[in-house]
């Protein structure tokens, strides 16, 4: 049973189940339906609810020259390498101010961004009528720091980094 699922409290106080894919725990190994147990959804802490992930899972689902199938695990592989390289440093995310990841990792959004801002500013004062607002266009605001699972205080995210 600890294989396949593991236990949880469910939010009534019983305990409940989830397999390994979030579907509660089911088959015949499990028995129809588990006696005591309540259908779960929820896996807390579990690196496969990561937002980051499902988020280039979809941009790949959606990639034009993502293919039906692969011809074998060597293409996977090459497709992935140049898939994920474009996703990493070409493709603009919008849920880090249309940077790309490499530049917020290696901390050069904010002068992205201030070339950002002085190309918007020189088009606003070469083309004022252009901009309804009046005032002054600005880039996105930079991202601020993305947690899978946040430690639960500042002192332990500097305590988990000093580790690393």
């Amino acid at each position: 049973m600890s294989r396949a699922c593991f236990t949880l409290v469910s939010a009534r106080g019983h305990p409940a189940s989830a397999g390994r894919d979030g579907s509660g725990a089911h088959g015949p190994e499990w028995g129809v339906p588990l006696q005591g147990v309540a259908k779960s959804h929820s896996r807390p802490k579990t690196a496969n609810d990561n937002p980051h992930v499902e988020a280039s899972f979809k941009t790949l689902k959606y990639c034009p020259d993502f293919p039906g199938r692969f011809g074998s695990i060597e293409d996977a592989r090459a497709f992935s390498q140049d898939f994920y390289t474009w996703y990493n440093r070409d493709h603009f995310h919008s849920g880090i101010g249309y940077h790309h990841p490499v530049d917020v990792h290696y901390g050069r959004a904010a002068s992205v961004r201030d070339r950002r801002a002085a190309v918007l500013a020189g088009a606003q004062a070469a083309h004022p009528e252009r901009f309804a607002s009046g005032g002054l266009p600005t880039p996105p605001d930079l991202p601020g720091p993305a947690w899978i699972n946040k430690p639960k205080t500042e002192k332990d995210a500097t305590e988990k980094s000093t580790q690393n």
